[in-house]
């Protein structure tokens, strides 16, 4: 089927009252980035809907491409037909027809918008409906649970018939809902945090601990190809590489063992909000969820935060690690993540971190340190990467 045009239907925009219209602006220039390789595509909207034009582009090729833009509900190849009625009942036999395999059962769903047209969608429903099964005897009509639907969209704007609904990924468009800071490590958990967050329609950019020479290239590798797959969501993603190794190295020489990751993650927060307000990141966002190692304990998070005063987001707080490995593999970073490639967390782990560390006590460890020169001296040689959606050349060592 040569299809015409791609419907793009959208859920929680239709909430958004007085801001609706910045809300669909936004995705537009979404869809229009994803698209922008398809020369021959124009993107229109209307109020409800968007459609992309196709002038001869694959439909399935762009609709891939559609199915990874967050704001999206769901979208349908269409034929653009003329409101006529036998017109549409020909072509809504045509797109049954086409299906393979061939459905046993079908329902037709009209909607409206339109409501100069003269004839109800009721009665558009069982007009066509008959001529379908006229045509096709060994189909029949379930109006339950129908191996087929024929949408049926008659707007002002034109008239659409579909056969096919393709769930989008939902949320709002990136971009309508700030900056948000990702700590990303190379494990499972971070990069499905800044999927969600960017689900919830932030601009993303992200921030990585690199302890050379404990940590290697590879394992700096891995979180720039983490970044890249997350690019296919939201665009470019910024990437903060900050030098950890002489703070990772002073607080193992300097503090009780069992508070290194409390301390090691107390600096973490600090040189991760200082990055924050450079680029006008609104709040840092981590892969925490609530118990699943030591230092995410309740405790734990509270001491931590307790030095920041920036918002600290955390998508996955309450999924266990089934469910996030599920959102891993759907958003095709698990295979990546679990790369043998050690962050400069697993490294300097101890064998006992305690698990209800006090923030007193913390901040009683701290004083062995220069907190403040150690910051500012990791923000100075913080090395900032444009990750991109196009290929990208492995580098050297960078420290």
């Amino acid at each position: 089927m040569n299809y015409d045009v791609i419907l793009i239907r959208y859920g929680e925009l239709a909430l958004k009252g007085k801001n609706r219209d910045m809300f669909e602006e936004t995705l537009m220039r979404s869809v229009k980035s994803v698209l922008r390789s398809f020369y021959k595509v124009k993107v229109r909207r209307n109020y409800g809907r968007m459609y992309v034009e196709l002038h001869g582009e694959d439909a399935y090729e762009v609709m891939d491409r559609l199915k990874r833009v967050f704001g999206i509900s769901s979208i349908s190849p269409t034929i653009h037909v003329d409101p006529d009625i036998e017109v549409i009942k020909e072509r809504s036999l045509e797109l049954i027809r086409q299906m393979n395999p061939q459905p046993r059962n079908f329902r037709v769903v009209t909607r409206r918008a339109d409501k100069r047209y003269p004839i109800p969608s009721m009665e558009v429903n069982r007009m066509v409906g008959t001529h379908i099964l006229r045509a096709l005897p060994a189909i029949k009509v379930d109006v339950h649970e129908p191996e087929a639907i024929v949408n049926i969209e008659i707007r002002t704007e034109g008239t659409y018939v579909s056969c096919e609904t393709i769930p989008g990924p939902g949320g709002l468009p990136v971009g309508v809902s700030g900056k948000v800071l990702l700590l990303l490590s190379g494990g499972i958990d971070s990069p499905v945090a800044g999927w969600m967050m960017m689900k919830r329609g932030v601009t993303l950019e992200a921030i990585h601990f690199h302890s050379y020479p404990y940590t290697s290239e590879r394992s700096l590798e891995k979180v720039r190809d983490l970044a890249q797959k997350l690019t296919k969501w939201g665009g470019t993603v910024r990437l903060h590489v900050v030098p950890f190794t002489e703070i990772q190295t002073a607080i193992r020489d300097k503090c009780p063992e069992d508070y290194l990751i409390t301390i090691m993650r107390r600096f973490m927060m600090r040189i991760s909000e200082k990055v924050a307000a450079n680029t006008k990141a609104l709040a840092l966002a981590t892969g925490e969820s609530l118990g699943q190692v030591a230092s995410q304990t309740l405790e734990s998070m509270d001491t931590i935060n307790k030095v920041i005063s920036i918002p600290m987001l955390r998508p996955l707080i309450g999924m266990d690690k089934i469910e996030i490995t599920d959102i891993s593999r759907k958003i095709d970073t698990y295979e990546l993540s679990i790369l043998p490639y050690e962050d400069c967390c697993t490294v300097f782990t101890p064998k006992n971190p305690v698990t209800r560390p006090k923030a007193y006590l913390a901040e009683k460890f701290e004083t062995a340190l220069d907190v403040d020169a150690l910051v500012e001296d990791a923000v100075n040689r913080t090395v900032i990467e444009e990750i991109t959606t196009k290929p990208r050349e492995v580098v050297s060592d960078l420290f």
